[in-house]
């Protein structure tokens, strides 16, 4: 039985060695941007918000901004893709990723004519987020009852990417639970890989949890020692992750378990094509530790987050950056001021 008294959020010897092989492909990748940004020292909110502005080269690389479409399923349902894609274009937006394909769009479209109409107005679809399982109904849209059909409606809509927002939960919050919705993951990364797309899992902050039966262990831990690299690719939510850290960098028993989002994705860049980009306001006396906010109104330093991992081999070319906000005041005002924000952000070495 593994000693309580280990302060890895890995202590599982098996999951350790699985992780260190595969991390090590990313150390040298991500060690000069560690050691730029001092990565000893805790991440969590910046110490003061507008951080980053300047006169050196952008931190944002050249197209690569983009925005989950279920922050604007209200301009959507009300006024359909047309009008929403304009605005967006105008904001100086260069991807989309979708979650559905018509989320109440004001009038049917097909994928073919949604394929068209991101291509005029300058949008390249990124990915698109689909539902991992449904058990009570072998014919929902989900990777797990409808692989082929998830898989040919990416392919029409030209997607380099396929993914799903839930958590590996199908099977229990144990280890062996997870690792058997790994084996399910690297299926359908194979299967996406076949057709020239990569399969990816977007987080919450409860995939940072521990699990039931192995306190010691992490469980995100256990996702990424248990998928195969090569098929199975993550989407960082960065909200989700710092609230995960506020949440779980401790276990059941009070012991010290602290981990670093950046860290993560500085170990395997590779794994990490798509983020996104959402912010909070640090407030420790609610669940998550954050409110959410527009970026650019929080604490998360998305100065230092990008930055570092823009400067990872091949960085400024293989990630892609989504701006979200789950419940925006006003969707449109969000997508225009995040996407001011980011493009206003500077190296401060240039």
């Amino acid at each position: 039985m593994t000693s309580t008294r280990r302060t890895s959020s890995t202590p599982d010897p098996e999951l350790g060695r699985k992780l260190s092989r595969r991390g090590m492909l990313g150390v040298a990748a991500g060690a000069g941007a560690a050691a730029l940004l001092g990565l000893a020292a805790p991440t969590a909110a910046a110490q003061s918000k507008g951080h980053g502005k300047g006169h050196g080269r952008p931190v944002l690389p050249p197209g690569r901004l983009g925005i989950q479409l279920y922050s604007l399923r209200d301009k959507v349902s009300t006024l359909g893709f047309a009008p929403v894609f304009a605005e967006l274009e105008r904001y100086g937006y260069d991807e989309i990723e979708y979650a559905g394909y018509t989320q109440g769009s004001a009038g049917a479209i097909t994928l073919a004519q949604l394929r068209r109409l991101a291509r005029d107005h300058g949008l390249r679809a990124i990915g698109s987020h689909v539902g991992y399982y449904n058990d009570g109904d072998p014919g929902a849209y989900t990777f797990a009852q409808n692989l082929t059909k998830v898989l040919d409606d990416a392919e029409a809509l030209g997607l380099k990417h396929i993914g799903t927002a839930s958590g590996p939960w199908r099977y229990g919050s144990t280890v062996d639970g997870w690792k058997r919705c790994a084996e399910e993951f690297n299926e359908f990364g194979a299967a996406a890989r076949a057709r020239g797309m990569k399969f990816y899992q977007h987080n919450h902050a409860e995939e940072f949890s521990f699990a039931t039966d192995r306190p010691n262990v992490r469980l995100y831990d256990v996702l990424l020692a248990e998928t195969d690299p090569d098929l199975v690719y993550l989407e960082m939510d960065i909200y989700w992750a710092y609230a995960g850290q506020f949440r779980f960098s401790k276990r059941a028993d009070g012991t010290p378990a602290p981990f670093d989002p950046l860290r993560y994705v500085l170990k395997q860049p590779d794994r990490y094509p798509l983020f996104h980009v959402k912010d909070g306001e640090r407030d420790e006396t609610v669940r998550d530790g954050y409110r959410m906010v527009d970026v650019g109104d929080g604490d998360i330093d998305y100065q230092r987050f990008i930055s570092a991992v823009t400067r990872t081999r091949g960085g400024r070319l293989d990630h892609h950056w989504q701006t979200e906000h789950d419940v925006p005041a006003d969707s449109f005002s969000f997508a225009r001021r995040s996407s001011a924000y980011l493009h206003s952000l500077r190296e401060k070495d240039c």
